[in-house]
């Protein structure tokens, strides 16, 4: 057992393990976690400075962008830009990519990031969290758009760091998936708990049962049914809130399409990939319901997807009532 061992020591142990490595991930992954420790500071003071509320403008979805939104997707833009590791980034928050300056070095990795996730939940103190997706650049030249529209299954690493009672960030590289605690004493993320397994069936579920009447068949079906076999429902609408939760004690979160949303809510590449990549390392599973969710490939930055992601037997139960639906259309 590795518990307590530092972040840092950790990185540089895995890289060890690849004879090839040239350490430009871990020095992306460094540059990375200093943005976390950041963010984390600003949103465990956010309540004493004048952070919290809306900043006045929507974004690239249409959402009511936070302050705090606002502040997080600047703190990882300025201090991911000049590693050196980067070739660009897209956030949630932005229209188009967002490119390296001419004056800094540039690196063979894209990163992919919503940079608060559960926003709305920022004024009433519910964990919040910034996730992301690290791929690598196959073309040379100028990034482009296209370069970002890749499949979740080539992902390099996925993670979020929640804030909530503690600051935690939970990565996979795809050999497993580890979770770190920051001790705020010491400024450092500790390992908490090492190669995270999801339990195979849960017992609970998680979906916005405001949305209802909105609700194509096979979903109103799957529900009952995870209700007359008694599964308790836990909802707190921020999306890395109710994944953590899942993970750690098993059971299915659901964001499917619905007849006012046609391909689901949720970003493909900031959201869905990412902890796709996670659940599946975990031993879970991650589905639109019709397939794969690590299989999509894009067509556009802020694509969206529905999503049915948890606990494997439970997902794969879901997709039953998918597969039934379709088959009866």
């Amino acid at each position: 057992m590795r518990v307590g061992m530092p972040l840092t020591k950790f990185l540089l142990e895995e890289q060890r393990r690849l004879p090839h490595s040239t350490g430009n991930f871990t020095g992306l992954f460094s540059d990375l976690l200093v943005a976390a420790k950041i963010i984390s500071r600003e949103v465990n003071k956010a309540g004493l400075i004048n952070i919290l509320g809306e900043a006045g403008y929507s974004n690239v979805q249409g959402e009511e962008v936070q302050k705090l939104d606002e502040y997080a997707h600047s703190a990882i833009v300025k201090t991911m830009e000049h590693g050196g590791h980067l070739s660009g980034m897209a956030s949630e928050e932005n229209k188009g990519v967002i490119k390296i300056p001419d004056n800094y070095p540039r690196g063979g990795y894209l990163l992919l990031f919503d940079p608060l996730d559960g926003s709305s939940n920022i004024d009433v103190n519910i964990s919040i969290g910034t996730i992301f997706s690290i791929i690598r650049k196959d073309s040379a030249g100028e990034t482009e758009e296209k370069d970002f529209l890749k499949a979740g299954k080539e992902q390099v690493c996925a993670g979020y760091i929640i804030y909530g009672s503690s600051t935690m960030l939970v990565y996979t590289t795809g050999f497993g998936v580890h979770g770190f605690t920051l001790d705020p004493s010491v400024g450092e993320f500790l390992l908490s708990h090492e190669n995270i397994r999801m339990p195979e069936k849960g017992k609970i579920y998680s979906i916005n049962e405001g949305n209802t009447k909105n609700w194509f068949p096979g979903t109103q079906r799957y529900i009952e049914a995870v209700k007359e076999n008694g599964y308790s429902a836990r909802y707190v609408g921020s999306l890395v809130a109710d994944f953590h939760r899942n993970l750690l004690k098993g059971g299915i979160f659901l964001y499917p399409s619905d007849r006012k949303n046609a391909e689901g809510k949720l970003r493909l590449l900031y959201e869905a990939n990412p902890l796709a990549f996670i659940v599946e390392q975990a031993g879970g599973r991650a589905s639109t319901g019709k397939e794969r969710t690590l299989e999509i490939k894009p067509r556009k930055l802020h694509q969206r997807t529905s999503l049915i992601i948890g606990s494997r037997a439970d997902v794969e139960e879901a997709e039953k009532f998918w597969r039934e639906e379709k088959a009866a259309l």
